[in-house]
């Protein structure tokens, strides 16, 4: 999933989107107003997160406009303003979710998580299993038939992709524009290293394989 994150502070804005990457979302950022529109109207984004305080357009007039438009993009606010008032303002401008500064960064991921949940069709459930593998999103735990696997985040985030789509083969490139930024070279071997990695983790101790490659298409988690 692709998180935007609109913030013109550069130290922030690199502490959450690096969180983010690190919890197996695909960033981008805008550091003004006017910029995060334009990313925000491109329809690519599972959430923003949206400073209030921005240059060139201030995050309220920015989420107004999409609102005006129609569009649906959830978005949480994240701002120092902390009177009631400003909550309230933020809310009714049509913010889906408001996050006083300073915060702690996982309590950001569990707003922005929950987010997602309400508001993505067909993605309110939280544990997927399919080939005896089961991916908890809440614990961040997998088993694969009782014995835990130990994964890093962005291997958590492409298990994920296949169990949700399990029986679907998938490509290299809706592997990469979701897991990584676009500014990846398409040409790049990443996807593949990625998926050798989870492969050994998921597959190596099993007799069925469950993480397969369809020649010249893309990969497929295998189910019976």
């Amino acid at each position: 999933m692709r998180i935007l994150v609109i913030e013109d502070d550069p130290k922030l804005a690199a502490f959450v989107a690096g969180g983010l990457k690190q919890a197996g979302f695909s960033v981008d950022h805008a550091a003004d107003g006017l910029d995060g529109l334009a990313l925000a109207r491109q329809g690519h984004y599972a959430a923003a997160v949206v400073d209030l305080m921005l240059p060139k357009l201030d995050g309220l007039a920015l989420i107004e406009i999409l609102r005006a438009e129609n569009n649906r993009l959830p978005v949480v606010i994240l701002s120092a303003r902390a009177k009631l008032d400003d909550r309230i303002r933020g809310l009714q401008a049509g913010g889906d979710d408001y996050l006083t500064k300073p915060f702690a960064f996982s309590e950001l991921l569990a707003h922005l998580q929950s987010l997602i949940r309400r508001t993505q069709p067909g993605e309110t459930a939280t544990e997927f299993t399919a080939g005896g593998v089961t991916l908890d999103l809440l614990t961040r735990e997998v088993t694969r038939e009782g014995r835990r696997l130990d994964l890093q985040a962005r291997e958590f985030a492409l298990l994920e992709l296949l169990l949700r789509n399990a029986g679907r083969v998938l490509t290299k490139t809706f592997l990469l524009e979701r897991l990584w930024d676009y500014s990846f070279d398409p040409q790049t071997n990443v996807v593949d290293v990625l998926v050798c990695r989870l492969r050994a983790k998921v597959d190596r101790d099993f007799e069925a394989k469950r993480i397969q490659t369809v020649r010249g298409a893309g990969y497929v988690f295998k189910v019976d």
